[in-house]
């Protein structure tokens, strides 16, 4: 067996065998508080791939934050072939904030790959894929919805990457869908350096969810135990077969009012279930939220007040007959799925 080389970040040399928190220098603040990328190393002793494992992007998406602190406890790392770099919070500024965005309004996700030179979110980026992104072969996102809203757990796939579906049937989440390559995302310029990318949803920002938190560990520790990195004892087998849908569309709000919801993530609905009615606070008029197709409720608003045209419920359609036969190739140019600023 080769010997296993010390593992290099930051400006500092994690033994084999051993883990280590790393704190990379970002920026400096106002009040010349620093301001720091975390990345906690676990550096394996046996050779394996380099993993890493991302959370608050977004900074009010802090269901991602709890589950690598689970995922960091975890008893099957204690025997790791090759390393996980976890970085439970990317955009610290917002993180401190209880904001999605960084202090310049900048949408970090819409920032990669960055650069040394530009904005802060591009700044930010641009360390996040040279100290983290570029050591590692494989990658997985954590999200979760906005705040008010809530999200089935579910995994995103680039379309036609046959590792990443194969990935992603491991991590075995509810519900898996293909969702295009964005300008300036993660995924795309992750992608681009040959790194490939599951990116995780569930929850609801500035909330824990306990179904979110055990089933983004668990389907992490199922990745790592399909790499080969950790073995399978300790690792939760998944109680069902992950759903592959098509694509996805949201129902929105017929009129404004008060909102009352009859239908739950997770849940099934054919043509013609009502999600939900809208009333008037006088109780003088009321229009339903109807389904026109068969699929699986994937996420929701939580609001009791909206608007007309809000977005309600996400509705991803379950699977035709012919869906296997028409491969993933039939998706390339499906819809693609919004991020949370896009479908309001």
């Amino acid at each position: 067996m080769p010997k296993i080389q010390p593992f290099e970040i930051g400006g500092h040399s994690i033994a084999p065998g051993t883990r280590t928190t790393v704190d990379i220098p970002v920026s400096t603040l106002s009040d010349h508080t620093p301001v720091n990328l975390s990345a906690h190393v676990v550096h394996g002793r046996k050779p394996g791939p380099v993993m890493f494992v991302s959370a608050a992007i977004h900074g009010d998406e802090v269901i991602g934050v709890e589950i690598v602190r689970r995922l960091l406890r975890a008893a099957p790392l204690r025997s790791l072939s090759g390393t996980l770099l976890a970085v439970p919070i990317v955009n610290t500024y917002g993180f401190l904030n209880n904001a999605r965005y960084l202090p310049d309004r900048r949408d970090l996700n819409r920032c990669f790959p960055g650069g040394s030179e530009g904005s802060m979110a591009s700044r930010l980026a641009d360390i996040f894929m040279r100290e983290i992104v570029q050591r590692a072969q494989i990658g997985i996102d954590l999200h979760s919805a906005a705040i008010h809203r809530t999200n089935l757990p579910q995994i995103r796939l680039t379309p036609g990457n046959e590792r990443l579906a194969a990935l992603g049937r491991a991590f075995g989440a509810p519900v898996m869908l293909n969702s295009k390559l964005r300008d300036g995302s993660l995924r795309m310029a992750a992608e681009e350096l040959g790194v490939d990318v599951l990116l995780y949803e569930g929850g609801e920002g500035l909330r824990f969810d306990e179904l979110a938190a055990r089933s983004g560990l668990a389907g992490i520790l199922r990745v790592m135990q399909s790499l080969g990195m950790i073995a399978q004892k300790g690792v939760p087998r998944p109680r069902n077969a992950t759903v592959m849908c098509s694509n996805s569309r949201w129902f929105r709000a017929p009129a404004g009012g008060l909102f009352r919801g009859y239908r739950a993530i997770g849940d099934a609905v054919e043509a013609g279930t009502v999600l939900g009615a809208i009333a008037d606070p006088f109780g003088e008029a009321e229009a339903e939220v109807i389904c026109d197709e068969a699929g699986i409720v994937i996420g929701r608003s939580n609001m009791p007040v909206v608007y007309e045209g809000e977005a309600l419920f996400h509705v991803a359609s379950t699977p035709r007959g012919d869906f296997a036969a028409d491969g993933v190739t039939a998706q390339m140019d499906a819809a693609p799925l919004f991020d949370e600023d896009e479908i309001l």
